[in-house]
């Protein structure tokens, strides 16, 4: 994995692009997420909000809310404030400013199979099941596993326990009370400041969630302004999007077009596409971190876990 680290930061540094270098300004908002977790959609959504006089597009994304890892230094210098800049590092403590979203580990390996097929990555014999197995689980992954990454932005002085010991120290619900969350979830400390967001709250009510980024952001927005960016943010208009201007973006520029990069943009499609062996196999890995974060378990893992 090393040298894989040590060969990605010499080609950023060839190219100037800024990535895990890139230099973070007091004012900057960084939108983290382990991949494939709808960080391109709240890309969308918050471009949309903070931009509504020009509609975002997969040819424009990268001005509005750039991406660090295809950004130059100058790029990040120049942008003007808000500066929100998609990233998907795991625990930075350089970043001040951080909105996390967070998805059920389960769609996300079948987003990320989806999306290794689309890129050529992987044969479209390779099973779902076998991936699961041997590429999501166990991959040397820059960024960590989902555990990894997921555990790194959201512990923190008050729930370090229950994420260390949580048969001695129950979990509690996913947002109990949105005040108690404030405080119990993320990595704060230090000045830092986190939203933390669940994928499936912003697909229940997009809206809602939305409007907790606009006061993150320091933005006051009506409930118009709001409406009209989750509208212009729709899986339904991204995907014609992407048909258009697929060549236009680095995402899919050189992926297959016989598969999108948007796809359902729905929860819990691991019901119907992950088999139960692989079910059992993630949630052994990350059955607490799931509970503590809301999501149900099979009841057979549940019933072990509390054993």
């Amino acid at each position: 994995m090393w040298n894989k680290l040590a060969f990605s930061a010499k080609y950023l540094l060839c190219r100037n692009v800024a990535g895990r270098m890139a230099e973070v300004s007091p004012d900057a908002v960084f939108l983290v997420s382990f991949p494939k977790s709808g960080n391109t959609w709240t890309r969308f959504l918050i471009g949309n909000l903070t931009h509504p006089e020009e509609p975002v597009t997969f040819a424009n994304v990268e001005r509005i809310v750039p991406d660090i890892y295809g950004a130059t230094r100058k790029d990040i210098r120049n942008i003007p404030s808000p500066r929100v800049w998609k990233s998907h590092e795991p625990f930075d403590p350089r970043y001040r400013r951080i909105i996390y979203i967070i998805r059920d580990p389960r769609d996300v390996a079948v987003s990320s199979y989806h999306f290794a097929r689309k890129g050529r990555h992987i044969e479209d014999s390779l099973p779902l099941e076998t991936y699961v197995s041997t590429m999501f689980l166990k991959r040397g992954h820059t960024y960590g596993n989902w555990g990894e990454h997921t555990g790194s932005w959201l512990v923190n002085s008050l729930n370090v326990l229950q994420m260390a010991h949580p048969k001695k120290f129950p979990p509690k619900a996913f947002g109990a009370t949105h005040e108690d969350q404030a405080h119990w979830l993320g990595a704060r400390g230090h000045g830092r400041k986190i939203l933390v967001l669940r994928y499936e709250d912003l697909i229940d009510n997009t809206e809602h969630e939305l409007s907790k980024v606009a006061d993150f952001l320091g933005i006051s927005a009506s409930p118009e302004r709001i409406a009209g960016a989750v509208e212009l943010s729709t899986a339904d208009k991204m995907r014609r999007l992407e048909q258009k201007q697929s060549d236009q973006w680095g995402a899919t520029k050189e992926g297959r077009k016989d598969i999108n990069f948007v796809r359902e943009a729905k929860s819990g499609q691991w019901q119907e596409s992950l088999s139960a062996s692989a079910v059992a196999e993630i949630e052994s890995n990350w059955g607490h971190l799931m509970q503590f974060l809301g999501y149900k378990l099979q009841r057979g893992l549940i019933e072990q876990l509390e054993a």
